[in-house]
């Protein structure tokens, strides 16, 4: 791809642009989706938005891996660009997995919300005068804890990979090229 596209914008490398909607993305749509899988309140609102969130930074993630890709290609080799540029693709897997359980959030949330059409227990014994808790599904409370566990690790990597890839990238770029001490004018 990088062949058939120049990744710049206004003579910038496009991967110095979009790395931070990655750095910045990929903690917040984990932190987002951690809340959506333990919240169901929040989940019957902000499902569809964070799909599409997802969806887009699963997209712009791999533009920004491409756009290293080309900026790799046009920069002295160095073994830290190198470091940098080995751990590149390692966030795509991770960003997949985010998009996935938010796919799984949404479907969660599409079951919920088909349930609550049902009558319910309670408005049974409402309807014959006698008052009861309401009940969820044992199965599907199941499903919700797996599903936040698996929130939860599948945000952990993929915040650790972002952290990984951006350390390697910020001493790539500025290991060496700056002063301890402020410059003369």
């Amino acid at each position: 791809m990088s062949e058939l596209f120049d990744f710049q914008v206004a003579g910038l490398p496009m991967h110095v642009l979009l790395v931070h909607v990655v750095v910045v993305g990929v903690p917040l749509l984990s932190a987002l989706l951690v809340v959506l899988a333990a919240w169901p309140a929040a989940r019957r609102v902000l499902w569809i938005p964070t799909l599409v969130g997802a969806v887009v930074l699963l997209g712009l993630t791999w533009l920004t891996v491409e756009a290293g890709e080309w900026l790799v290609e046009r920069v002295p080799e160095t073994p830290l660009i190198e470091e940098h540029a080995d751990q590149g693709e390692d966030i795509l897997p991770w960003v997949v997995a985010l998009a996935v359980v938010a796919a799984l959030i949404g479907a969660l949330a599409l079951v919920e919300r088909a349930s609550t059409r049902r009558v319910t227990d309670a408005e049974v014994a409402a309807a014959r005068g006698v008052s009861t808790p309401a009940r969820r599904s044992p199965a599907r409370v199941a499903i919700a804890v797996l599903l936040l566990v698996a929130t939860v690790g599948v945000g952990i990597g993929a915040v650790w990979t972002t952290v990984r890839i951006g350390e390697a990238g910020s001493r790539a770029v500025w290991e060496g090229s700056f002063s301890d001490e402020p410059l003369e004018e």
